[in-house]
């Protein structure tokens, strides 16, 4: 059965899959050609289309809108017809052309109905001129697609000043997944816009006595008290709430930060325990505590073998963490400890780019060549256009006496170097040494000059 043009062109032009690009697809030659496919496509249309596609893969915008007026031409039906429409708004929006991209956007909405990507596109396009109002009814409609756009929707109240909307999807979104620094901050925003902080203050203390229980309320009367710098008001609100809620873990995240400034070190390590443990709090506030201890820790480092201990809890299979103690090690020229870290942290975060290039560098410097040699292979089958793990690569196989190995890498990675000097006069040096290494002088020579006339930046 043959496949629709839509389907399929929607496929290579990143309604499907957006973040990649058509033009990619159309140079992979392993892809065979999908017009032998299609169904009802003239010669005309495909050609101009895809014609489209490359001139808009190499930032062509205008030439590839001439290509998608031929194309809309030569379209039999409708479906051919949004897929030129949703690439014409795209081009539109690279141009800056918001009007006509908007029309565009809303064709292929009129013809096609909501499609995710196409919705995504619409909002993107509004977001880069800052039309909050026209963005909520499109944001209302992608949330039938993804709930994460919930938090979206209360941004665009804040932004359009209807702080009543925005104060009760925030509520509706903390009902449903918890506590979040994110939207506590723009609480806290909301409250100080409308300056009517005390108000809220006492809505929520009133709220409170009404239901010593209720976990939100304290927690937003904690974070109001914080902004306002009322500390000790806050942390008397805390310890009530753990009064009241003795297995509230939440309330940790306001207690540990308190422990911590008072000096009161054991509690603020039970609870940043209590935090790190729990499923209630989302990762990125865990990574923000984590960072607070690390500071901790780096102006009292008795207490390095606690830090140690919570990381060991926190990190059963995130590299993030190990990228921060790692990074805490590499300040205090600590390396081998910093590098330990960072193997760890990479073995279960290989996508990790800055974790992987830290590793990389550590394991170079203690000549460490046969794991870098594999880990920097793994790194560029992830991240194929960085020059600087093809650097490393050749370094490693030049430390392992792998000269024609580290020729490949290094001349694959020179066409990668987008201006820097430093990095490219050390692929030359390092070519000049692998070639040396292979008794191929004239090669060896070549290399050296090219180090030599490399002009560094003062």
């Amino acid at each position: 059965m043959k496949l629709k043009f839509l389907n399929i062109v929607l496929l290579f032009c990143g309604i499907l899959l957006p973040k990649q690009l058509c033009a990619q697809e159309i140079k992979n030659d392993s892809i065979q050609n999908p017009m032998d496919q299609l169904g009802d496509v003239t010669d005309d249309f495909q050609e101009n289309f895809f014609e489209a596609l490359k001139q808009k893969g190499i930032e062509n915008y205008e030439l590839a809108l001439t290509a998608l007026q031929k194309a809309e031409k030569a379209a039999k039906t409708d479906e051919n017809k949004a897929v030129v429409y949703f690439e014409m708004g795209k081009n539109h929006t690279y141009l800056k052309q918001y009007a006509e991209a908007e029309a565009n956007f809303n064709k292929v909405l009129q013809s096609q109905g909501d499609r995710l990507d196409v919705l995504e596109q619409f909002y993107e396009l509004y977001h880069q001129q800052k039309e909050y109002d026209k963005s909520i009814p499109l944001v209302q409609r992608l949330i039938t697609f993804d709930e994460d756009y919930k938090e979206d929707l209360a941004n665009l109240y804040t932004l359009t000043k209807q702080y009543n909307k925005a104060l009760a999807q925030l509520d509706e979104l903390d009902e449903a997944w918890g506590e979040s620094d994110i939207r506590n901050a723009l609480r806290a925003q909301i409250y100080r816009a409308t300056g009517n902080t005390d108000g809220a203050i006492e809505n929520l203390e009133e709220k409170i006595d009404n239901n010593p229980k209720n976990e939100k309320e304290y927690l937003n009367l904690i974070f109001l008290y914080s902004e306002q710098g009322n500390t000790e008001k806050a942390f008397e609100a805390a310890k009530n709430l753990l009064k009241n809620n003795p297995k509230s873990q939440l309330v940790h995240l306001a207690l540990y930060k308190f422990y911590l400034d008072t000096g009161n070190t054991s509690e603020a390590i039970s609870s940043m325990k209590i935090i790190f443990s729990s499923e209630e709090v989302d990762k990125e506030t865990k990574y923000k505590v984590l960072g607070d201890f690390i500071q901790f820790v780096d102006k009292n480092p008795s207490f390095e073998t606690d830090l140690n201990q919570i990381v060991n809890q926190f990190s059963v299979e995130n590299g993030r963490v190990y990228e921060k103690i790692g990074d805490y090690y590499a300040t205090k020229n600590r390396k081998k400890d910093a590098l330990n870290a960072y193997e760890k942290g990479i073995a279960r975060a290989p996508d990790n780019y800055n974790l992987l290039r830290n590793t990389l560098l550590f394991q170079i410097e203690f000549k460490k060549y046969e794991a870098a040699a594999k880990l920097s292979s793994e790194g560029l089958e992830i991240f194929p256009a960085q020059a600087l793990l093809y650097l490393l690569n050749g370094v490693a196989n030049n430390g392992l006496n792998k000269s024609d190995a580290a020729i490949e890498s290094l001349e694959t990675g020179l066409d990668f170097i987008l201006g820097d000097p430093k990095m490219e006069r050390d692929f030359y040096q390092q070519l000049a040494f692998a070639y040396t290494a292979k008794g191929n002088v004239e090669k060896a020579k070549m290399y050296s000059e090219k180090a030599t006339a490399t002009k560094l930046p003062n």
